[in-house]
C-alpha cells in the first residue's frame, strides 16, 4: 500500500496531560489494484474485481520518546475492518489495543509461509478452514517484549466475552454463548548468534487458551486451547518453511468437532529484484467427536503456484490454485481449482 496525503495534526488529551504528545501525522493509505478470478466449479459470474480498500493512520510522540499511531482499516467498498492503536515505548516494548486486526497474538502466525504473493489458501477460492488465531479476532491488548538476542515474547489477553465483535468506547462487548476470557503467548526466535548460516532462522512456539463455559445442550470437558510451532529458513534467494497447528475445542457432544489439526508448507524463490515464484501447501483435518459420526474425519488442503514480477511501478501477479474438501465437504463439487490474476499500480 501506498501513501495518498499527509496532513499535520497535534495530539493533546486530557489523560496524557502530564505526559505532551509532539505535533504528528496523518497517513491514508490505499493501493490500485484490479484483479480476474477464475473457478473451475463455480459460475462465478463477472470475474473482474477491484481493490477499494483504505487505511487511515495517524502518529505521533511522546515527550518521554513513546511513539503511538492509531490504524483503521476499511474493506473493500470501505465497510469497517480493523483498527488498533499501538504504543512502542524506548524500554518496555509495546502495547496494542486491537479490534479485530487478527495480527496479535497467535493470530499473526496462523499462515506464516514464505510467498511470492498470497498464503495458499488466499488466491480468490472459499478453503473454508478453521484457523488457529487465538484471541486475535476479538477486542484484545497485546504486549511485545524488547528483542532479546533476536527473542521475543508476545502476549495477547481477551477479557471476558471472546467475540469477534467492534467495542465503541464507553461500551462493553457482545456476550459470546460459550467462550470467555482467553489469552495468547508467543515466544518468536532469530537465534543468529553472529553465525551467518542461522541468520535467516526464525523458529516460534505459542499456545492460546480460552476458558469455555458449558451451556445445557453441550458437554464440554476442557477450556479451548490451540497451539502453534514452526519456522521459516531463508538462505539467499531461497526461503522454506514449515509450521504445525492444533485446536482443540473442549466439547465432547456426539457430532461436534473434537479438534483441528492443520499444518502448512511453503517455499518461495527470488529469481532476481523484479520476479519471484513459490509454491505452498496447506492442510486442515476436522475430526468429530463420538463413533459412526458421518464424516468424523475430513482432511481438506489447498495447494497454491505463485508468480510476482514487478517492473517500476506496476506488478503482475498469478496465482494457480486448487481446494479439496473445501469447507470440510467431501463431495465433488468441493473439490475445485482456479487461476487468479491481479494487477497493481503503485502511486
Amino acid at each position: 500500500m501506498n501513501k495518498l496525503t499527509k496532513v499535520g495534526l497535534s495530539a493533546l488529551c486530557g489523560s496524557l496531560a502530564s505526559v505532551a504528545a509532539n505535533a504528528g501525522t496523518m497517513e491514508v493509505l490505499g493501493g490500485a489494484t484490479v484483479t480476474y478470478t477464475s473457478n473451475s466449479k463455480q459460475v462465478t459470474g463477472n470475474p473482474i474485481g477491484m481493490n477499494s480498500a483504505l487505511t487511515f493512520k495517524g502518529s505521533g510522540e511522546l515527550d518521554n520518546g513513546t511513539a503511538f499511531t492509531l490504524t483503521v482499516t476499511g474493506a473493500d467498498q470501505m465497510g469497517y475492518t480493523s483498527g488498533n492503536i499501538n504504543m512502542v515505548t524506548p524500554s518496555l516494548g509495546s502495547f496494542k489495543i486491537s479490534s479485530r486486526t487478527g495480527g496479535t497474538g497467535l493470530g499473526g502466525y496462523d499462515d506464516k509461509m514464505p510467498t511470492a504473493w498470497e498464503e495458499s489458501w488466499g488466491h480468490g477460492m472459499t478453503a473454508g478452514f478453521d484457523f488457529q488465531k487465538g484471541v486475535a479476532s476479538a477486542m484484545n491488548i497485546a504486549w511485545t517484549s524488547p528483542s532479546f538476542m533476536g527473542t521475543t515474547l508476545k502476549a495477547a489477553i481477551a477479557p471476558k466475552g471472546n467475540k469477534a465483535a467492534f467495542s465503541n468506547d464507553k461500551v462493553s462487548g457482545g456476550a459470546n454463548t460459550h467462550l470467555q476470557g482467553g489469552y495468547d503467548l508467543v515466544l518468536d526466535m532469530n537465534p543468529s548468534f553472529g553465525t551467518d548460516l542461522l541468520s535467516g532462522l526464525n523458529v516460534w512456539v505459542g499456545g492460546s487458551e480460552t476458558e469455555v463455559e458449558g451451556k445445557v445442550s453441550t458437554i464440554n470437558n476442557g477450556d479451548h486451547q490451540e497451539v502453534n510451532a514452526g519456522f521459516t529458513y531463508a538462505y539467499g534467494p531461497v526461503t522454506v518453511g514449515f509450521q504445525k497447528m492444533g485446536e482443540f475445542t473442549g466439547s465432547q457432544t456426539a457430532g461436534a468437532t473434537e479438534y483441528y489439526d492443520n499444518e502448512a508448507f511453503g517455499i518461495s524463490f527470488n529469481i532476481n529484484d523484479n520476479l519471484s515464484i513459490s509454491y505452498g501447501e496447506f492442510e486442515s483435518k476436522r475430526h468429530k467427536v463420538g463413533s459412526g459420526q458421518t464424516n468424523k474425519t475430513v482432511i481438506g488442503n489447498t495447494e497454491s503456484f505463485q508468480v510476482a514480477y514487478t517492473m517500476g511501478g506496476m506488478s503482475l501477479k498469478l496465482a494457480e490454485s486448487s481446494v479439496t474438501n473445501a469447507s470440510y465437504s467431501t463431495a465433488s463439487a468441493n473439490d475445485h481449482d482456479g487461476r487468479t490474476i491481479a494487477l497493481s499500480l503503485a502511486f
